[in-house]
């Protein structure tokens, strides 16, 4: 992937892991800003290379992200964010790289939900420790501004995951020879 692309990539990734973690959220703003420099480059190598070969890849990887993940939204169990963060990788990173990426969150997000639910049983089983311990984080000052900033949303911040596999897959660029 062409270094500029990766400089692009990065940053975006680095947003959403912020982003969905403070307030489950992914802007659309920072993917058409993304996908607009990302046409941009290819239309650039296109003039220079004559030739379509990146921005087809493109195009196809940013089908499959996003029709892998629409029945997933469909059914409710992903938000809309995460199906166009997924295409824009599709588009950004081609196709053979959506596989690690989704094993990677998918994965991550395995981890995520036991934590939580070894959460659960712990406070439904335990002593009056541990509630302390969440009333007192409960009502953290930063943690306050967290919930208010997620407006209800709740969740696993799922794109967060799918960044975190992203920048490992450009790290360890063999994920993607399947």
């Amino acid at each position: 992937m062409p270094n500029i692309l990766q400089i692009v990539t990065t940053v975006l990734c680095l947003l959403v892991i912020a982003g969905d973690l403070y307030e489950r959220r992914v802007r659309n703003k920072w993917l058409i800003v993304v996908l607009l420099l990302g046409i941009a480059w290819y239309l650039e190598s296109l003039l220079a290379q004559r030739t379509f070969v990146y921005l087809i890849t493109a195009v196809i990887g940013l089908l499959i992200g996003f029709f892998l993940l629409l029945p997933l939204y469909l059914l409710g169990w992903m938000g809309a964010g995460d199906v166009k963060f997924f295409a824009t990788l599709g588009f950004l990173l081609g196709g053979k790289a959506l596989l690690p990426i989704w094993i990677i969150a998918s994965l991550l997000g395995g981890v995520h939900a036991v934590i939580i639910l070894v959460f659960r049983f712990l406070m439904r089983y335990s002593g009056s420790g541990l509630a302390a311990l969440q009333a007192q984080v409960i009502e953290w000052h930063l943690w306050q501004r967290v919930l208010i900033a997620r407006k209800g949303r709740k969740g696993l911040p799922y794109a967060a995951y799918m960044a975190i596999g992203a920048l490992i897959t450009m790290k360890f660029t063999t994920l993607t020879h399947w």
